[in-house]
């Protein structure tokens, strides 16, 4: 009788090697906060700069891949979605009808005016989207939503991350100069219809006192809402090409705001989902950022970079516009 060979059975790939490594990066990142001058970043910017930095320095382990790419599409999705804890309808309604009109007419205008200008510049079309997606709603975490939905390379969605960065620190510093004579609700509606970080707008409202610190916030976080449209709006335009599929992360977004707006959610909870969130975008951002080679970054030359400075200057001057303009009615 002829012996049946007996398959060797797969090795069992492990996520745990690499989401070690991403959690090790972001308890780095969460640390290096409480330096001078570094707390002003989001752990999340931060978190990208040391994968960035470790991936080409010391390479990549190739042991750490799984983990990789369960960090990018699990943990990075859930923190979109834990997100919306974060907000509630009423915050949104707290604007007033004047200052929704100024976030959204803001938000859209430069969301397509920057696909225009991307064609124009000659910038490649997912690059545009999220550079467009970052500068018209929250930086860091609408360029990763944005990614959930097209599904763009790591150098794409560094490049937009650091764009959105950059522009944004900028003006966090120069918001509170060019609006020193604006009024606190003013200074803070604009503020926050226009500045790409919850981080950076924050630190720019507090130059402003406390009553546009207040607004300022209530504008961004009511801003961070109108994502889950605009991401639907783009999965329908993307996804007519048969590249992506329906962003289902985007209804637990959805799904949170509005179980956060009936109250019976513990404060607790609330005030918890904001560090959770933070982690779990930080963990997809480290993964990213240890998958991104700075060789191919540097390809993508000046034009992108151009792009998020024409279009963080339009949102800027258009929100500018909208709420002076409101303010003489």
């Amino acid at each position: 009788m002829t012996a049946t060979a007996v398959p060797a059975a797969e090795p069992r790939i492990s996520i745990w090697p690499g989401v070690s490594l991403v959690a090790a990066i972001v308890a780095a990142a969460f640390a290096v906060r409480i330096l001078p001058g570094v707390s002003m970043f989001s752990p999340l910017i931060i978190a990208i700069v040391i994968g960035v930095v470790v991936r080409n320095t010391y390479g990549l382990p190739a042991g750490a891949v799984p983990g990789l790419a369960f960090s990018l599409r699990r943990l990075l999705r859930a923190g979109i979605v834990t997100l919306g804890l974060q907000l509630t309808l009423g915050q949104v309604l707290s604007v007033g009808g004047m200052g929704l009109a100024t976030i959204l007419i803001g938000l859209f205008a430069t969301y397509f005016f920057t696909l225009a200008a991307g064609r124009w510049l000659g910038v490649e079309a997912g690059l545009t989207r999220l550079i467009a997606t970052g500068t018209s709603i929250c930086g860091a975490s609408a360029v990763l939503a944005a990614n959930a939905v097209g599904r763009e390379s790591d150098e794409d969605v560094a490049y937009a991350i650091a764009s959105v960065t950059i522009f944004g620190t900028l003006a966090m510093v120069l918001y509170p100069v060019v609006g020193q004579s604006m009024s606190a609700h003013n200074y803070g509606l604009w503020a926050g219809a226009s500045i790409h970080e919850v981080a950076q707008v924050v630190a720019a409202g507090a130059q402003g006192g406390p009553e546009a610190t207040a607004f300022a916030t209530i504008a961004k976080l009511t801003r961070v809402a109108l994502l889950a449209p605009l991401i639907l709006i783009m999965a329908r335009h993307v996804g007519s090409s048969g590249r992506a599929p329906f962003p289902w992360f985007v209804i637990g977004f959805i799904a949170m705001v509005g179980l956060a707006s009936t109250g019976y959610v513990p404060e607790f909870v609330t005030k918890a989902s904001g560090p959770v969130t933070q982690v779990l975008l930080a963990m997809g951002l480290a993964a990213m950022g240890l998958q991104t080679d700075v060789g191919r970054l540097r390809a993508k030359g000046v034009r992108p970079l151009a792009l998020g400075l024409v279009a963080s200057l339009f949102i800027a001057g258009v929100t500018f516009v909208l709420v002076m303009g409101a303010s003489l009615f």
